[in-house]
Parts: C-alpha cells; sequence; structure tokens
C-alpha cells in the first residue's frame, strides 16, 4: 500500500515548495490584487452571459408558398372626415379588396384631436317610415322593403335596401354616384348631412389586414373605389369637394406580430400635405422574419424598410385620386433569429480558460518584474564596486 501511494506521489505535476524558500514581494502583491479584479469582472461578465440567452441570427431563402401576410395599421387623418374615408388592397395576383370594412375601426375626431365616436367601418342607416319600394310605391303595412338599386342590379330580384347597398351596387358596375340626393336610399339617411355635419373633423382608422404574400399595396382613399376600364378609380363626385387633405400620422405599421427586438421604422412617422392635391407614397420591402425563443415558441412576422415619394397632381395618370398609398413587395430572403442559453459545461470551460489563463498571465508578469529588478540591482552593485 505504501508503494502504491509513493507512485501516485511521483504522478504529482504540482510539486510544493516549502515555505522557508517563498519570497513575497511588492510588485507580486498588486499583480495579484489586479490580476483578482480582473477574474472577477471576467467571471461575472461569463455568469451574464450564462444567465441570458444569446441569439443567433441566420439568412436563408424563403420557400414558403400559399401564406398570407396579415398587415396591422393604426393612422390618423385630422383632416379626413371618417365618413368618406375608404380603404383598398390589391396584388399581383388579381386579389383585389374594395373598401374594406372587416376588422376595421374609425375614431371620429375633432379639431383637436379628441374622440367624438368610435364605431365599426360605415355610415350605418336609420330607420325611415315608408321608405320608396323598388316599383315605386311607398311601403305598406305586412310588406317586406325592397329598394331600387337604380339600374345596377345584377337580377331581377336584387334589393338595395340602404344607400350603402345602392352605392355598392354602383361599384360593381363600375359607376359613379354623382349625386346622392337622387337616390331614396340616401336622401332618407342623410347621407350628405352626415358628411357635412363631420366636415372639419379628422379620423382615427386601426385595425388589420389578411392578404396574399405576393407583392401588392394598399391604400386610403376618399371615395368608394371601383374598377372603370381596368383603371382603378375612387367616386369622389358625392363629396362635391376639389381637394381633400391627406396629411396622416402612422402611429403603428406592422407587417406581422410583435417578436423582441422588432423594429418599424413607419411608427410614429407624421406626413404634412403641402400641396393642394397628389399621393403620399411609401415602398416598402418586406423581409419575413422568424423569431425562435429560448423555450421553442416560435413567431412568424416580418421586418421592412420603406423609401417615401409624394407625386403631385401634375405627373402621371393617377392625378384624380388623392390618396395615402403602401406599396409592398416580398424579399426572398428570410432571417431567422434563434434564442439560446449557453450550456453548463461551456460556462465552466469560459470560467476555467479565465482563471487560468489570468494566473498564468499574472504569473508571467510578475516572474519579469522580478527577474528585471534582480538585473537592475546587480547593475547597481556593479557601478558601485
Amino acid at each position: 500500500m505504501a508503494g502504491m501511494m509513493n507512485k501516485l506521489k511521483k504522478l504529482d505535476v504540482y510539486p510544493k515548495i516549502s515555505e522557508d524558500f517563498y519570497r513575497r514581494t511588492l510588485s507580486g502583491g498588486i499583480i495579484t490584487l489586479v490580476s483578482s479584479v480582473v477574474m472577477f469582472l471576467l467571471f461575472f461578465s461569463e455568469l451574464r452571459l450564462y444567465l441570458h440567452a444569446v441569439t443567433e441570427t441566420k439568412l436563408v431563402v424563403d420557400t414558403s408558398r400559399g401564406e398570407t401576410l396579415r398587415i396591422n395599421f393604426d393612422i390618423t387623418f385630422p383632416a379626413l372626415s371618417c365618413s368618406i374615408l375608404s380603404v383598398d388592397a390589391m396584388d399581383v395576383s388579381g386579389e383585389q379588396h374594395l373598401d374594406v370594412k372587416h376588422d376595421i375601426i374609425k375614431k371620429r375626431l375633432d379639431a383637436h384631436g379628441n374622440v367624438i365616436e368610435s364605431r365599426q367601418d360605415g355610415i350605418g342607416a336609420p330607420k325611415i317610415e315608408k321608405p320608396l319600394q323598388k316599383h315605386g310605391g311607398r311601403l305598406e303595412h305586412n310588406e317586406k322593403y325592397c329598394g331600387s338599386c337604380y339600374g345596377a342590379e345584377v337580377a331581377v330580384d336584387d334589393c338595395c335596401n340602404s344607400c350603402e347597398d345602392v352605392r355598392e351596387a354602383y361599384r360593381k358596375k363600375g359607376w359613379g354616384l354623382s349625386n346622392p340626393n337622387l337616390i331614396d336610399q340616401c336622401k332618407r339617411e342623410g347621407f350628405l348631412q352626415r358628411i357635412k355635419d363631420e366636415e372639419g373633423e379628422g379620423c382615427n382608422i386601426y385595425g388589420s389586414l389578411e392578404v396574399n404574400k405576393v407583392a401588392g399595396n394598399f391604400h386610403f382613399a376618399p371615395g368608394k373605389s371601383f374598377q372603370q376600364s381596368d383603371v382603378h378609380v375612387h367616386d369622389l363626385l358625392a363629396f362635391q369637394k376639389d381637394s381633400f387633405n391627406l396629411s396622416h400620422k402612422i402611429n403603428r405599421l406592422a407587417f406581422g406580430d410583435y417578436f423582441p427586438g422588432a423594429m418599424n421604422p413607419l411608427d410614429s412617422v407624421q406626413w404634412t400635405q403641402e400641396q393642394p392635391s397628389g399621393m403620399s407614397q411609401y415602398f416598402i420591402k418586406v423581409v419575413p422574419t422568424v423569431y425562435t425563443d429560448a423555450n421553442g415558441h416560435t413567431i412568424q412576422s416580418n421586418q421592412f424598410s420603406v423609401m417615401e415619394h409624394f407625386k403631385g397632381t401634375e405627373t402621371g395618370p393617377l392625378q384624380s385620386i388623392p390618396a395615402v398609398y403602401f406599396f409592398y413587395d416580398l424579399s426572398p430572403i428570410k432571417v431567422t433569429f434563434t434564442e439560446q442559453h449557453v450550456s453548463f459545461l461551456h460556462f465552466l470551460t469560459n470560467v476555467c480558460a479565465i482563471v487560468g489563463g489570468v494566473f498564468t498571465v499574472s504569473e508571467m508578469l510578475d516572474s519579469s518584474i522580478y527577474c528585471g529588478q534582480k538585473v537592475f540591482k546587480k547593475m547597481e552593485i556593479g557601478k558601485l564596486g
């Protein structure tokens, strides 16, 4: 047993030196203090990295197909009333969503930006006794109401029971509604009076659009939109105005859900119209983004960059459409963010490297200073001799 212990002692690579041979110096004490502080700081830096997740970023080709893109928006028009403001969306595949109302809320604002009323999109129709029937007579007792579409009926039994129904039927036909007072439904509902009552007000419109994941645009404009000879136009005759103030503030615009670190460059952007009329345009490059947290939860979202441009009335064939356009295109590259925690073994390895590295460097520095001091003393003794 004693022989075995002696053999183990011979394997010791850390031979001990008797304390009688130790010599402590001032420089060694200073180096020990400095190296201890350095080790302490590096250790806590490594501990912080270990306790907090790190994010790994990768770029991959986006091969997704047939997906949809959710656009969340919140925009304030301080000089455009809610009654005349509409939202359209269209893409390069030919799909169009005209005068979108689903998942959209409008807030009427006074001149000071205070909320007057919050409502689902659409003016609405009050109940009026004995409206004009499709056959020309007034509604009789127990008779079901069926209003005329004024030539815009698609089928014989089509009915337009509100001003909005008539405007929608005209839109589908590609017609403009020049004088709403000639339409019984609009006259009963006070369509023009409602617009006059809201004149001078602003509108905060917010909600979301679900569109195909292809290049396209969505825009905010006065009037109901329709297609006329394959050209997208807006019916502005009913509002009897020559110009519209499209000054606006983008409170929020995001393509997809929020994820940690997301930056939306158009948030809180404000634009003031200085010309009588024109188109405010935003050209957006959307980059698909996937964020995966440390727990494995994945968020499918997007980032984007943007360039702004204003198109005045003196340029181009679309001079008659005052609107705020958002043109978006998708990047073929997808960015993936993966949140990861450093393993304990990696943390332990780094701690050992810190301790060993600082100790070795300190020992080399102390040896160099000690040897330098000895050489200096010998040189002084030689000069005195």
